[in-house]
């Protein structure tokens, strides 16, 4: 008895559907930032991270030029070191607590690299840079989302 295939006929290459899901950190970046000034006061900054429900951002310059980063987690310092000190917390600036030396991302990346680095980094958030301008930033949360709604056919 002869054994039949039921795969049905083959689809020319041509006819083939293409997949061009987009994958680069600048397709998911968030590009409206709330950013942060190195001498504004540590309390603007939480309330601002309170008032936008958001744990993080860029801090710039007068320039635009990205020369730090605040979190939530910088400001535990300033809370922890007032409880210390039993002092209010006072309007010390941003630049006291920031983190200075700041991992950056280029937007050309891949949300597959991007992803490497947040684990090599454990940061929550990077800011995104092109030509050395600060163009954006990206979460974990966002590239969470990138790879949902990728398919199995756009997986490289």
């Amino acid at each position: 008895m002869a054994i039949k295939s039921f795969q049905g006929v083959r689809s020319k290459e041509e006819n083939k559907k293409k997949y061009n899901a987009p994958i680069l950190v600048e397709d998911y970046m968030t590009k409206k930032l709330i950013t942060f000034s190195p001498d504004q006061s540590i309390l603007e900054v939480m309330e601002t991270f309170a008032k936008h429900h958001i744990s993080g951002g860029p801090v710039v310059d007068n320039n635009g030029f990205l020369v730090g980063i605040i979190s939530e987690a910088d400001c535990m310092k300033q809370i922890s070191e007032s409880r210390y000190f039993n002092q209010p917390i006072l309007d010390k600036s941003v630049e006291r607590f920031m983190t200075k030396n700041v991992e950056t991302i280029p937007y050309d990346m891949s949300i597959f690299d991007a992803a490497g680095v947040f684990d090599r980094h454990n940061r929550r958030r990077l800011p995104v840079m092109k030509n050395d301008i600060l163009v954006g930033q990206i979460s974990r949360k966002d590239i969470v989302i990138a790879a949902l709604k990728l398919t199995s056919h756009s997986w490289k």
